[in-house]
């Protein structure tokens, strides 16, 4: 269900037409607007490597192994080579930052998102996860065979509420002034995906996992895959325009993406596939930081940052023989680095991987979700009427995902204030338009979107903000279009070339990106005679 635009964005008079989006924004308001940047990923660096054209080698390295990206897969990778005494290896980034968009910022108020912002506590079979959750000691033991996580890493408070008709109740989805078709297309969507939730395929496995590969391959469900999700609920005739907004928010918070442009498989595994696995009823829980995803992001670099070079654009991949030459462009440098290595692991967006590397199939079938964040620092906590502040706060009647709280876990928080991370998704509208949006759209423009988004939930805040800090990511996340998760396993090179990212699964989680940063670290190191156990 998409709300009226005016409701959404709390529109008076004046608005400004989203360019071939059809989306419109207020600009009613006049006050002068906070202070704040405007950020996002290095265009100019972006722009060079689709551009090309950059100097012959000219400083020559040799090393065992290259992991070439920095986010969440190629800090994985290099963690597990790490964990298994594995040194000789380097890993580069084309930003100054690593992390991907799990990267975070801070102000004196507090640390804060920049995109990812939470980790539902991990399945049964993320191993590897599990692993990497009892170095950083955020599971402390085990109770009655299961795992038990350090309380202080959890959300400490509701994790979750909605402004339903003018309050804010517990929880994403309405229970009061709702009709009957309404409950009864909830019950059955709900026991439906419980149903998946428990389900076993015909090979054995869960029907639904995380991480995708230890899902069933049951052909009946990976049928699942070649329909929309919204034409799969059409199909079970539950029309109810309270599950479909629902839905919606769902694709959107996780996918970036409308459910027609979904697919089904994607679609029920948003609802199905989270089975946390936790003692002391901790199992629905997540662990979530004033920064985000931020948060693991320094502890997997913390491993191994004499090995990380950053601010190197690798512009070329290439064998030679058995070996694996890598370019890459030192930007403080202003040179090229050709580095001569045994093996190479491109962890990076499959239309990156695609660009810079001959031997990495096409990458014409994968779509990527642009998205806008914001991070707002206001004087005083948000109000309302109905229940208290959550870590979670969405509003239904906006476009926008509504915020969480930066400083909800307390300690973080340095000076008076808080910081509320808003996120939106520009979904209803093709790609590449909302790309150029977010390009050509000033940033005050932008600031006006989010202060009256903000507003319209929260009118009491009208003079507490102090500055909207705002972030774009043109490719924030992979789009899981219908036929693509299960279209047969990616074009994979050749060793000693290996993929290493969540394009391959087509979602993109976290527990994605490690455990392929994971598997290919691993089969890097089979390949060069590193003797190690799996933790797959």
């Amino acid at each position: 269900m998409k709300a009226d635009r005016r409701a959404v964005l709390g529109l008076g008079a004046a608005a400004v037409a989203a360019a071939g989006g059809g989306l419109a924004y207020a600009l009613e308001r006049e006050a002068k607007l906070p202070p704040g940047a405007l950020g996002g990923a290095d265009l100019a660096r972006g722009h060079r490597l689709r551009d090309g054209g950059f100097p012959a080698p000219s400083r020559f390295e040799e090393a065992d192994l290259v992991i070439a990206g920095g986010g969440v897969a190629g800090l994985s990778a290099g963690w597990r080579l790490h964990d298994a005494g594995f040194t000789r290896f380097k890993l580069l980034e084309l930003e100054d930052q690593v992390g991907g968009n799990a990267r975070s910022g801070r102000n004196a108020v507090s640390a804060y998102p920049l995109g990812a912002h939470y980790l539902p506590v991990a399945n049964k079979e993320a191993r590897a996860l599990q692993h990497l959750l009892r170095q950083l000691g955020m599971i402390t033991g085990d109770m009655d065979g299961a795992p038990v996580y350090d309380p202080e890493q959890l959300c400490a408070d509701m994790q979750e509420r909605l402004f339903w008709q003018g309050r804010w109740q517990e929880g994403l989805i309405p229970r009061t002034g709702i009709n009957a078709r309404d409950r009864a297309d909830l019950a059955a969507f709900e026991q439906a995906m419980a149903g998946y939730s428990k389900r076993v395929g015909s090979d054995g496995k869960p029907a639904f996992a995380v991480p995708m590969a230890y899902s069933s391959r049951d052909p009946e469900l990976a049928a699942l895959d070649r329909i929309d999700f919204a034409a799969w609920l059409d199909q079970q005739g539950w029309r109810s325009p309270v599950l479909r907004a629902h839905v919606r928010y769902a694709m959107r918070d996780d996918y970036g993406t409308e459910p027609q442009h979904v697919s089904a498989w994607a679609g029920v595994h948003y609802f199905a596939s989270r089975r946390g696995w936790a003692a002391q009823g901790a199992s629905e829980n997540e662990l979530t930081w004033p920064e985000g995803n931020g948060r693991l992001v320094h502890h997997l670099a913390g491993f191994f940052p004499d090995r990380i070079a950053r601010g190197h654009i690798v512009h070329r991949v290439a064998r030679e023989g058995e070996a694996v030459l890598v370019d890459s462009f030192d930007v403080a440098a202003n040179h090229t680095v050709r580095t001569r290595a045994r093996a190479a692991i491109l962890a990076m967006p499959h239309f990156v991987a695609a660009r810079v590397c001959p031997q990495v199939g096409s990458a014409k079938d994968f779509s990527y979700a642009p998205w806008l964040i914001a991070n707002i620092t206001v004087d005083r906590l948000p109000q309302g009427r109905g229940v208290p502040l959550a870590w979670d706060n969405v509003s239904s009647t906006s476009n926008s995902l509504g915020y969480v709280v930066a400083t909800h876990q307390g300690p973080d928080a340095i000076s008076a204030g808080t910081v509320l991370t808003w996120y939106l998704p520009l979904s209803d509208m093709e790609p590449v338009v909302a790309r150029r949006l977010l390009l050509e759209r000033s940033a005050d423009d932008w600031k006006r979107m989010v202060r009256d988004d903000l507003l319209a939930m929260h009118p009491e805040l009208d003079d507490a903000i102090r500055s909207i800090e705002l972030w774009r990511w043109g490719h924030a996340m992979i789009r899981p279009t219908p036929g693509f998760l299960w279209r047969g396993d990616a074009a994979q090179p050749e060793p000693p070339l290996f993929l290493a990212h969540s394009d391959l699964s087509g979602l993109s989680l976290f527990e994605e990106a490690h455990y392929h940063g994971v598997h290919a670290a691993e089969r890097a190191m089979a390949l060069l005679g590193h003797a190690h156990e799996s933790l797959l």
